[in-house]
């Protein structure tokens, strides 16, 4: 496969995570990393080195899609930068770690991890299972505690830490509007400290592929930063005119498969 064809084939996964972001209102990073993993293999790259590819290529993403989102939410005052500031402080510390713990797992290792969460998201979907409301919003140590963990864990699976931190701040009798802000702020040193410790995991990696930076691929980053933030607004904007319950349990049947994928190979 020539690079102008694998370019093109990151341009379209760009445009399709960029949709399902819009659409869903979830993360891009949960449909980069499995579709990334698949794309690797069909290139050839090495499986001991293709999930944590995916992953910080992913998280390398984000650091670009994020600002967008931050600056959206932000104009309409859903940003809690009183919360966001003490989660940041753990959020990258964690997200370091998550990237060396990351580093420590074999290739097929890390699949099944990502396969597991995978699972566990695409279940949550079908459900519509939530956390209520259950408690205040802890203080600086806490916050910075349970940034902490969502750094870690998002670091590993390659995601903006939506998943994890707008539940939690919802939990935390934070309005879901100003979660959801939050969580996108959070998103931004995630995904920093979170491509940086894989840049510095994977360097001079002996079964890296050309065109690599660490555990980052520079033609599958820059195809899809370059379609993802346009096809964020059509799906957000396709959203409103399609049945969204309906496309969302058929999305997370797709997660669930993708997920049983890397646990049966």
């Amino acid at each position: 496969m020539t690079l102008f064809y694998v370019f093109a084939s990151y341009l379209a996964l760009g445009a399709l995570a960029g949709t399902l972001a819009g659409l869903f209102g979830i993360g891009g990073g949960l449909i980069i990393v499995p579709v990334l993993i698949f794309s690797f293999g069909l290139q050839g790259v090495s499986s001991e080195v293709a999930a944590h590819l995916a992953v910080g290529t992913s998280l390398a993403t984000i650091v670009f899609t994020s600002l967008s989102s931050i600056r959206s939410h932000n104009n309409r005052g859903a940003v809690r930068w009183e919360i966001f500031r003490p989660m940041a402080v753990g959020i990258v510390i964690g997200a370091v770690l998550g990237a060396w713990s990351a580093s420590l797992l074999s290739g097929p290792a890390l699949e099944l991890v990502i396969g597991v969460f995978v699972i566990a998201v695409a279940i949550k979907m079908l459900t519509g299972a939530n956390p209520k409301p259950g408690r205040d919003v802890p203080g600086h140590t806490g916050l910075a505690a349970s940034g902490g963990l969502v750094g870690w864990a998002s670091a590993i699976f390659g995601i903006g830490g939506g998943t994890l931190t707008g539940p939690y701040l919802n939990w935390c009798n934070v309005r879901m509007q100003q979660a959801v802000g939050t969580s996108a702020a959070c998103g931004l040193p995630i995904a920093v400290a979170g491509a940086l410790g894989n840049v510095w995991t994977g360097w001079n990696h002996a079964s890296l592929p050309g065109y690599s930076v660490g555990f980052i691929y520079l033609p599958a980053l820059i195809g899809i930063v370059l379609t993802s933030v346009f096809f964020a607004r059509f799906g957000a904007a396709l959203a409103h005119r399609l049945d969204g319950a309906v496309l969302k349990r058929i999305f997370a049947v797709v997660l669930l498969i993708m997920g049983l994928r890397f646990l049966l190979s």
